[in-house]
């Protein structure tokens, strides 16, 4: 009877392990850094994972992008990333590379002090401060690649997740579990400092009056640049609701970054729309699940992402990069795998008051 019972225990914790293996590996890389319980992450399987993350760090201190480093790695795979180590092609901060294994390092250390981890998140913060431009904008990928990849990227809020891990460590807060050395803080306040100077000096003047931002800014001119076929020179909705956040996370704020934030808060408003909302149909006998615009009075504040520079108005662009005036004049493939809209400014406004209030303005 104890055999049994043994046994059958023992198929109890296969079949369990099993399960939260599975269930693990059907989410995203991002979900399981930023929604796994602490505890998971002193788990085997966590330990299984962060094997893996190492495995993808490249010598220099980066990742590269878009890769669900929870999934399982063959013999050869493993070997494969073990050779790939001393180069240093599409390492980037885009799509929240590096910083959120970073993330996910530091979430391990706090569980399970490996020294490991420790090494790898420095050699991550290292990276990042290497690859700052004199100006303090952060191209998209480092070394530099070719392209639009060498602009001022703060699409898809790159530099500013970057700011966000320096100002996390430079105030000793507890967010990360590894901290760098008071040599390497000094060196992070004075590449912080210059980035949010380089925001200050990216800030869009429309006729004499600062707005807010464009998703990439050219490296030398500081001006507007344009990306992909369908992300041209604009104002944008989204990114630059993440910047005034950073912004007005700034403890002492000088009066460039006060003017800033008063600016582009006054941009939000003027911007909003407030009677159109986003409606997700299925199309009949297909897979895809459709995108439109409908007009409602009702509907929360929604904003653009791109929005001409010269008046605000918004437009869409399919990958011939002509400019349309709504969603439903550019191809399915792009109005239904691309935002066009956000909600993000939201989050500004909401803290803008008391923001004030702390700052008796």
């Amino acid at each position: 009877m104890k055999k049994l019972k043994t046994a059958i225990v023992f198929a109890l914790l296969i079949t369990l392990n099993s399960v939260i293996y599975a269930q693990v590996h059907d989410q995203k890389w991002s979900e399981i850094i930023n929604e796994s319980e602490p505890a998971w992450f002193a788990t085997a399987e966590a330990k299984a994972v962060a094997e893996n993350v190492l495995l993808y760090q490249r010598n220099i201190g980066g990742w590269p992008k878009n890769i669900q480093m929870q999934n399982p790695l063959t013999e050869v795979e493993k070997q494969n990333l073990i050779a790939l180590k001393p180069t240093t092609k599409e390492i980037t901060t885009d799509n929240k590379a590096t910083t959120q294994e970073m993330l996910f390092l530091s979430k391990m250390y706090a569980q399970t002090p490996d020294e490991r981890y420790k090494t790898a998140f420095l050699a991550g913060f290292d990276y990042l401060l290497k690859a700052q431009y004199e100006n303090g904008g952060w191209p998209q990928f480092y070394p530099l690649k070719k392209g639009y990849y060498t602009h001022i990227t703060y699409n898809d809020d790159s530099m500013v997740n970057i700011l966000n891990v320096l100002k996390e460590c430079i105030d000793k807060t507890d967010y990360y579990s590894i901290k760098p050395s008071e040599a390497t803080l000094e060196k992070a306040k004075i590449a912080f400092n210059k980035g949010i100077d380089c925001i200050v000096k990216t800030q869009y003047k429309q006729n004499g009056v600062l707005t807010a931002w464009c998703a990439q800014h050219d490296e030398l001119t500081l001006l507007p640049a344009n990306a992909r076929a369908y992300e041209l020179i604009s104002l944008s909705g989204k990114e630059s609701a993440k910047i005034v956040l950073l912004l007005m996370s700034i403890e002492k704020p000088s009066p460039e970054v006060i003017t800033a934030v008063n600016s582009a808060v006054a941009w939000f408003e003027k911007t909003k729309i407030t009677d159109l909302r986003e409606d997700r149909v299925a199309v009949p006998n297909s897979k895809i699940i459709e995108k439109v615009m409908v007009k409602d009075p009702n509907a929360a504040p929604i904003w653009a992402r791109f929005m001409e520079l010269s008046d605000n108005k918004p437009f869409f662009c399919d990958r011939d990069g002509i400019k349309k005036a709504s969603i439903a004049e550019i191809g399915q493939e792009r109005r239904t795998g691309y935002a066009w809209y956000t909600n993000e400014p939201k989050e500004v406004l909401k803290k803008y008051p008391a923001w004030k209030k702390k700052l008796k303005l």
